[in-house]
Order: structure tokens, then C-alpha cells, then sequence
């Protein structure tokens, strides 16, 4: 068992400490991600399975996200209402959620429940309820809960994006899924799912709070070895759509919500990544400020808010922004966003604005890793992209030496984000 320890440290403090070990059986090295925190006597783990997420709902949209809500009740042994009342007893919490990429079950609990929490835990996956009963319940939730979104338009507007940027794709479904597709989902799709992901070769265990590493380390291998070993599937990557296009949607309302969105090439593990966060930071995620809000909110009185994100991940690179403005002012909302990202593209931005963001990127760090969930989630980002650890300590760095000649260089070089597709709900 091979161990990496790192230290993070932001202006001359440290922060942050995180252990890398790997678990070796079954002829597998399952890395275990661990950070020591005695400050409260609390402890909690996650299961992470790698390649897992709703990027593999390829037949059925929504599977990866309904399974994991299947996994939420309880043992077949006990059933959901048993389950639920011998965790609350005993003040353990285990649940299971997905990612686009991952799928992931966590336990916490206080440190002297650690023990019988592992013990509930292992009776979960081995004896997972799966009932026609479990699956009726959760799909009739399901289907409630996406029958209410009809009328939320950020996210009928939000999906409908996807759907123009990634058509023909996985991620051109909702991570939910549909009402029909829902309908659809059998207990014998949820098994083969679990059965084909729920496996130790995808496995990346992360744990944090006041525990012996080793003692867990010990416990964690005997859950391993009683897994299923499986196999681990290559993760695909899908680009946007090349061709830019609109998808208008008419409902009845009495503001236009419009999306946006393009291709933005730069892979996930790109050495120039820290320069697209600054350069987004100040097209339009920074709030107030940033290029977006000042030409759409402060001098058009067109939104209230106006935003641009990049989303960069194994699967997928691209760029999305939005905002809601009056109906009658639409056309013109759509014309500035289009103006706004043309004009950032071909002259880039100040110096003043560079310094600006540094000052707030570098000075708010403190903020995104003062929980140890955002430390292990940090480390597990940086292990999960194969960055050395601590690489988002260099990264900082990376942005404090930045040089406006080489932001705008960069953001130049990225023209494909004027070719955007736009998603519209309107009346």
C-alpha cells in the first residue's frame, strides 16, 4: 500500500492535508483519498464509481439518476421504512447520487457510529431492495417531480440548450429524464445498471473526519473484496454540435428566458485551463462586473442578472450562459449577448479587469477550501483529472504571474465560443 501525502498552503497557512493510499486485493489498486479532521467527531465516506454517471444513459435517459434513487430505499431484507428507521436511530446518514460522470454513494454519521454505519452500508450492496415495489415508488416520484418542472422555464430552457448542443447524444437528455423515458425504466434495467457500475475496478474511495486510516483501511478492504470486481468501460467524449443553431419554445409566460451556449476546446486537463477561468470570470460568471452584466444589466436595463460559465470535463468542453428579460426586449437581449462575446474575442480585456480578478480569485481561495468536503472534493477533482497533487495550489500561482498579453492571446485563439446556439422560451 503506497502513500502520497501533500500539503496545501495559501499565503504562508496551511489548509489543507490530504493522504493518497491505494487498497490492493483482488488484483486491483483502489485509491483511497483520506483527510484527518479531529475537530468534531464526525466521519464520512464516499463510494465513487468512475464512468458511472448519466453520460452512460445511452438507451434509457434518466437511468443512472433513478438507480441511484432505487439504492435510496433501503435493503430487500428490510425494505425502504425498516432501513430508513434503523439509520435514523442511530443518526447515520447513506445515500446515492450521479454526476454526468460518476455515480456516487456516501455515508456519514458520528465517529463512534462509524462501525455499524459500515456494517448498514455493506448490507446495502449486497442486498440492494430491488422490488417491483421500490421501483414503482421511485418512479412515481420521478414522474411527479419532472411534471412539476413543466412550468419552471430556467430549466425546460436549461435542457432544451443540451439538447440543440449535444443532439444525438447522451448528454442531449436531461439527467433526469423524460416522462416517457421514465415510464419506461424497469427493475431489469436498474439491475443491469447497478450490476455493470456498482463494481470495485471503477472504484475511488474518498473519507474524511476522526478516524485511524489504517483501522478503515482494514474495514474498507473487506467491503472491497465482497464487491463484484467488473470492468471499467472507456469514458466518451462528445462535442458540441458544429453548426450553430435556435430552438424557440412558445409558453405561456410573461418573460423570455433565453440560453446560450458553444463549443470552448480546451480539454480537461489542458496547462492553459487557469487562463479559461479568468477569461470566463470576466465575460460573464464574475457578477457584477463582468462583461455580460455590465452591458445587459447596468447600461441596457435588459436582465436582472446575465451569466457565462465554461464547463470542462472528461466528457464534454463547452460554454453556457444565460439570462430572462422582457418579451419585447428579446431580440435586442440576443443582439448584445452576440456583441458583448464578439467584442471580448477580438480585443480581449484590460488590464485593470486582469488585476481585478486576481485580487478576488486569489482572495476568496480560503473560501473554497474551508470545509474538508470542498478539500476532499478538491482532491479528489485532482486526482480524478490525473493532475499531480496540488495542482490547484499551482494553478493559483499560474493565475498571480498571469500576463495580459498572454490572457488575450489565449482568449483570441478561442473564436469557436462566437458560434452559439440559443435556446428561448418565450409567449
Amino acid at each position: 500500500m503506497k502513500k502520497l501525502i501533500f500539503t496545501l498552503l495559501i499565503t504562508g497557512q496551511i489548509i489543507m492535508a490530504a493522504t493518497i493510499e491505494y487498497i490492493e486485493t483482488n488484483g486491483l489498486r483502489v485509491p483511497v483519498i483520506f483527510e484527518e479532521d479531529k475537530r468534531l467527531p464526525l466521519v464520512t465516506m464516499q463510494f465513487i464509481f468512475q464512468n458511472s454517471g448519466s453520460i452512460t444513459d445511452t438507451k434509457k435517459a434518466g437511468l443512472a439518476k433513478f438507480s441511484a434513487r432505487v439504492m435510496g430505499e433501503g435493503t430487500k431484507k428490510l425494505g425502504s421504512s425498516a432501513f430508513a428507521e434503523s439509520l435514523e436511530s442511530k443518526a447515520i446518514h447513506i445515500s446515492s447520487s450521479t454526476g454526468k460522470e460518476t455515480f456516487v454513494m456516501e455515508v456519514g454519521c458520528l465517529k463512534e457510529q462509524f462501525d455499524e454505519a459500515l456494517k448498514k452500508f455493506n448490507s446495502l450492496l449486497k442486498d440492494p431492495n430491488f422490488t417491483d415495489e421500490a421501483v414503482s415508488k421511485v418512479k412515481t416520484t420521478t414522474m411527479g417531480a419532472l411534471s412539476s418542472k413543466a412550468n419552471d422555464f430556467d430549466y425546460v430552457a436549461s435542457n432544451e440548450l443540451k439538447a440543440v448542443l449535444f443532439k444525438g447524444t447522451p448528454l442531449a437528455n436531461p439527467a433526469s429524464g423524460t416522462l416517457e423515458s421514465v415510464q419506461s425504466i424497469e427493475l431489469e434495467d436498474v439491475q443491469a445498471f447497478i450490476k455493470e457500475h456498482v463494481v470495485s475496478s471503477r472504484l475511488i474511495v474518498v473519507i474524511g473526519g476522526d478516524v485511524d486510516i489504517n483501522i478503515m483501511k482494514i474495514e474498507i478492504e473487506k467491503i472491497i473484496k465482497a464487491m463484484p470486481k467488473g470492468k471499467v468501460a472507456p469514458l466518451a467524449h462528445y462535442d458540441v454540435t458544429k453548426k450553430a443553431s435556435q430552438s424557440i419554445l412558445k409558453r405561456d409566460t410573461q418573460q423570455a428566458y433565453v440560453y446560450f451556449g458553444s463549443a470552448y476546446n480546451i480539454k480537461y486537463n489542458s496547462e492553459d485551463y487557469y487562463k479559461a477561468r479568468v477569461a470566463t470570470y470576466i465575460l460573464g460568471t464574475g457578477g457584477f462586473g463582468s462583461r455580460l452584466m455590465e452591458e445587459i444589466r447596468v447600461k441596457k436595463g435588459l436582465a436582472y442578472s446575465a451569466y457565462a460559465r465554461v464547463s470542462v470535463s472528461k466528457s464534454s468542453s463547452y460554454m453556457t450562459g444565460y439570462l430572462q428579460t422582457k418579451l419585447d426586449s428579446l431580440d435586442e437581449a440576443q443582439k448584445t449577448v452576440k456583441e458583448v462575446v464578439a467584442e471580448f474575442v477580438k480585443n480581449g480585456v484590460t488590464k485593470e479587469e486582469l488585476e481585478q480578478t486576481k485580487k478576488f480569485l486569489l482572495g476568496s481561495e480560503p473560501l473554497r477550501v474551508e470545509t474538508m468536503s470542498q478539500r476532499l472534493n478538491r482532491t479528489f477533482m485532482d486526482f480524478y483529472k490525473g493532475q499531480e497533487l496540488g495542482h490547484s495550489v499551482k494553478e493559483l500561482e499560474l493565475i498571480r504571474e498571469l500576463k495580459l498579453k498572454d490572457l488575450n492571446e489565449f482568449i483570441k485563439n478561442h473564436k469557436e465560443i462566437l458560434e452559439m446556439s440559443f435556446a428561448i422560451v418565450t409567449k
